[in-house]
């Protein structure tokens, strides 16, 4: 099974990566890590995590507030977030029209 993100979900978390990267050196490529196992996670068992909204589902990112939003297609997952879990919960939800 494949994976991409969304553009704006690509964006939110390079973005992510720089501000951990900010924060302390390593971080950001530990926070890649986590994200990376978590996307990992989805692939293995795509419909394992909560439903969301309609087809979305939220995949937790361990050791940082973070979640992974996606859609399960034909042997497909499509990434629609890399969502901060203390920000705007339902901000990703204008990139599904």
């Amino acid at each position: 099974m494949n994976f991409d993100f969304h553009p704006e979900a690509e964006a939110e978390f390079l973005e992510a990566i720089a501000y951990y990267e900010e924060r302390a050196p390593g971080l950001g490529l530990d926070f890649t890590t986590e994200v990376r196992a978590a996307i990992q996670r989805i692939l293995a068992y795509p419909q394992a995590w909560q439903v969301l909204d309609g087809e979305i589902r939220r995949a937790l990112v361990h050791r940082f507030p973070y979640g992974v939003l996606y859609a399960v297609e034909e042997n497909h997952i499509w990434i629609v977030a890399v969502m901060n879990l203390h920000r705007q919960p339902e901000y990703w939800q204008e990139r599904l029209v």
